[in-house]
């Protein structure tokens, strides 16, 4: 791995790169996605099959564009403040569109995007003592989520229907679990700030 020598000015990233691009694509197909779904009145099977296919490219652009920043150094401000609001708008746009054709309860998608928003707006509150990174159990909840709703997407009863319901279970369990989680790392995090800088002062 190439070393840059002290004093050297670090590189500059293009917004123009090709993770970005993957997010802005998975912006552009939340409307595409919810017209999709909602196509009339959400009895179409042809466009629930659509919608299901363009949620599941949507989501795989997600871990592509991260994978493709870290790998090749494409992390830009840009990504970081756009990233989260596509993956808000789409997961926020399936909930709510699957809850109005009646085959998601309202309070599951009230819980879930709460806890989405509300972790969003912790994270932006603590930013100044200090980043709050991802953890396996929110990486886990993200799958589950994901994985719930596609299934939900799909025009398909019988089996499909138990599996997805135990999933979104799961998945709202890890929703309230994580959402503590995180709170409580924020409040360490906020508590340990102050230590941290008399530490760095004394030394």
């Amino acid at each position: 791995m190439e070393q840059l020598s002290p004093g050297a000015p670090a590189r500059r990233v293009s917004v123009y790169n090709i993770a970005n691009l993957l997010t802005v694509i998975r912006i552009l197909l939340v409307p595409v996605f919810i017209t999709a779904m909602l196509q009339d009145g959400g009895t179409s099977i042809g466009w629930r099959w659509i919608a299901a296919g363009v949620f599941a490219i949507a989501v795989a652009t997600d871990k592509l564009d991260g994978d493709l920043a870290r790998k090749h150094g494409l992390v830009t401000d840009f990504g970081k403040m756009a990233d989260p609001i596509a993956d808000k708008a789409l997961m926020g746009a399936a909930l709510i569109g699957l809850s109005i054709l009646d085959l998601l309860p309202w309070w599951v998608s009230i819980v879930i995007l709460a806890r989405e928003l509300g972790i969003t707006v912790l994270r932006f509150l603590v930013i100044r003592f200090g980043v709050i990174p991802a953890s396996r159990g929110g990486k886990a909840k993200t799958f589950a989520q994901s994985l719930a709703i596609w299934l939900y997407i799909l025009p398909i009863d019988g089996v499909v229907g138990t599996v997805r319901w135990w999933l979104m279970g799961v998945a709202i369990l890890l929703t309230v679990v994580t959402a503590l989680d995180y709170v409580q790392r924020a409040i360490r995090l906020v508590k340990g700030a102050p230590a941290a800088r008399a530490g760095t002062a004394h030394e």
